[in-house]
């Protein structure tokens, strides 16, 4: 354990972490053998479930299960009960948060890489003096796409390049405006709205974006938003950590797919669009609907 501690903390110091942050090692012992790396965004009953049926010693999570202080780790809720779980088990835990946004290779090299974004550098470079000053760092990328897309194919294309959640992608801009530049930041976006309109780009593709914040934003000349799910902006970045792990410490380590996004049901508005009358056919003239009958019938 602590040599895999100690190569994730040069990876991602946990001094380059926001200072409200909780990062680092959070549970396990460091002379315990690890054999086996289960890689995950959040550390839910989900995630800890499969990595206990999958026999992990080692659970890396993007976000914090302990983010806020707290007097009682009793199982009378999940987060207590996770504690006990993980204990019993002899199951470690480990948090990346804050400090792997930053870092160079990190969260957001790995979302810009995801959609093809070309030289990418930092959206709000990390500040000079800082423990995370330098290199490459800091928060959220911006990079030019290989080709200019329109607004809806940049949105298509990013819905179809991100892992697949019910929430999707929704842009909010000029459906045909055509982007050349994009900026990204992995998870919550809504802090760095004015980097990027001050960056330049044309489009920002972040998550958890709010009613009023985007509607200003966009009163004031700012970038198209795309919006996407908080776990599928993160989600890319957990490939590059396990390669990191495998390539640098031979681990046996698995990437998690579990969809941990909070939304799950997504059911869009009817169209406004009068559907193409279709003709009435005898029994005997039914079959299979087509392409295009399948398409008037959504």
């Amino acid at each position: 354990m602590a040599e895999v501690v100690a190569a994730l903390d040069r990876r991602y110091p946990p001094a380059w972490a926001e200072s409200w942050d909780r990062v680092g090692l959070v549970l396990g012992e460091l002379a315990t053998p690890v054999r086996r790396v289960a890689c995950v965004v959040d550390c839910v009953p989900e995630t800890v479930a499969e990595a206990l049926d999958r026999g992990a010693d080692l659970i890396i999570a993007h976000h914090p299960l302990l983010l806020r202080g707290v007097s009682s780790v009793a199982p009378t809720t999940y987060k207590g009960r996770i504690v006990h779980q993980l204990i019993k088990s002899d199951v470690a835990l480990y948090v990346a948060h804050t400090n792997a946004d930053v870092a160079n290779p990190g969260v957001s090299d790995a979302l810009a890489a995801r959609i093809g974004l070309v030289d990418p550098r930092p959206l709000r470079p990390a500040a000079p003096g800082s423990p995370a000053a330098g290199q490459g760092r800091g928060i959220g990328r911006i990079g030019r796409l290989a080709r200019p897309l329109t607004l809806t194919e940049l949105t298509r294309y990013v819905a179809a390049a991100l892992p697949a959640t019910a929430w999707g992608v929704r842009a909010a801009g000029d459906p045909e405006r055509m982007i050349h530049t994009v900026a990204v930041s992995g998870g919550a976006g809504d802090r760095y709205l004015d980097d990027a309109r001050a960056a330049g780009v044309d489009a920002f593709l972040t998550a958890d974006l709010r009613h009023h914040p985007a509607s200003e934003y966009l009163a004031e000349g700012g970038p198209a938003l795309l919006d996407a799910a908080h776990w599928a902006t993160e989600r890319p970045w957990l490939d590059e950590l396990a390669t990191h792990l495998r390539d640098q410490l031979d681990l046996d380590v698995y990437v998690s797919d579990l969809d941990t996004d909070p939304w799950t049901v997504r059911a869009g508005s009817p169209s406004t669009v009068t559907p193409v009358p279709q003709p009435v056919a005898a029994a005997s003239d039914v079959h299979a609907a087509s392409p295009v009958d399948k398409e008037h019938r959504l």
